[in-house]
């Protein structure tokens, strides 16, 4: 089977799969509350918080939607902080929700400068903030805890898409003042899509109760209630919490600073081994993932034919950003391609797939 390096999914490590590969239970049983509450610690320990972390058998999107339903009321403004493909996802989720959603948009590849979202602060009120923390088309990794001091001081809640940064950067959601930070469980926590978890605070909470239109399956309230009993409103993902019950006792063993630690020193060797082979970083300094490297094809190579030699040699590469690349090539620009460096990889294993890569881009 092809080991996937591509920004999520990404691969399953055979003892999860063990995990998972169990016999079914009764989601409003005793075995699975003590299984649910397992997750429920486990994965406080992971968002360095003491509030709830929400767990819902839907993607990121899902409690995407979820934050800002429950954080923002019908005439209040919402503004979507994008530097990339995924901070315009979560633009158009608001704007579907019938939101006052204002777009504040950098270009891609730039991080935003505090500096910057005080100055857009102080044009008007905004209930809600939205940053994404890792943007993963373009490999840029915002400074959230620069950011937060200036959403709080403007009196908005702070929302963060760390959807392909929890569990492999360092986020103190308590710490930092995150009031609702989303993930999934595809990206760092290395299990198969499905889960999506949501630390939530007590303001957004205590908000949430008296938005009479907040929706039905993403309610943060219903979500929260069934939390504290060690349940979920509806039918869960009995399996993948199995799966995700196993990631957490792995992760907890090797413990977060080793785990935060490990990525960068992944992300340094991919970035030096992608700048020592000639080809440009995409990311501005100071603003480059931990969890996603995006690299300028400045060595013009046919990436879609080295997609299918390194295919064959036991590995699914990733192109670039599609959306991105066509429109960079209309400019005249170099196209990009990614490479993740996330979940469990070891030095040894990253290692391998860039001499694979190297050799089939003739480096």
């Amino acid at each position: 089977m092809a080991r996937l390096f591509i920004p999520g999914p990404i691969s399953v490590p055979e003892s999860t799969l063990v995990a998972m590969h169990r016999e079914m239970i009764g989601h409003r049983g005793k075995e699975f509350s003590e299984v649910f509450a397992n997750c429920a610690q486990g994965l406080k320990k992971v968002f360095y918080t003491n509030n709830r972390v929400l767990i819902s058998t839907s993607s990121g999107s899902g409690l995407m939607e979820g934050a800002i339903r429950n954080c923002v009321k019908d005439k209040e403004n919402v503004l979507m902080c994008s530097c990339g493909a995924f901070g315009r996802k979560w633009f158009d989720i608001a704007k579907a929700c019938g939101k006052n959603t204002e777009l504040f948009e950098i270009s891609p590849g730039k991080g935003f400068r505090k500096e910057e979202l005080e100055e857009k602060l102080k044009e008007k009120k905004y209930a809600a903030v939205c940053v994404t923390h890792n943007e993963t088309s373009t490999g840029v990794m915002n400074q959230i805890e620069e950011l937060a001091p200036v959403v709080k001081k403007h009196g908005a809640f702070f929302l963060v898409d760390a959807v392909s940064s929890m569990g492999g950067a360092k986020i103190e959601v308590d710490k930092i003042g995150i009031d609702v930070c989303i993930t999934s469980s595809q990206k760092c926590f290395a299990l198969p899509p499905g889960l999506s978890f949501a630390s939530v605070s007590e303001g957004v909470l205590n908000k949430a109760k008296g938005i009479s239109e907040r929706g039905f399956y993403f309610d943060f309230v219903e979500l929260a209630k069934e939390y504290d009993t060690n349940q979920t409103p509806y039918t869960p993902a009995v399996g993948l919490f199995f799966g995700l019950k196993e990631r957490l006792e792995v992760m907890n063993a090797e413990g977060m600073e080793n785990i935060w630690k490990r990525h960068e020193k992944l992300a340094s060797i991919t970035q030096n081994w992608a700048r020592g082979n000639g080809m440009s970083l995409f990311a501005e300094e100071k603003y480059r993932s931990n969890t996603v490297t995006c690299i300028e094809n400045t060595k013009k190579v046919n990436l879609e034919e080295v997609k299918k030699k390194v295919k064959a040699k036991g590995y699914v590469m990733d192109a670039g950003y599609r959306k991105m690349n066509e429109e960079l090539l209309k400019q005249g620009k170099n196209e990009t391609f990614r490479i993740p460096h996330m979940g469990p990889l070891t030095v040894e294993e990253l290692n391998k797939y860039l001499e694979v890569l190297a050799s089939e881009m003739g480096l």
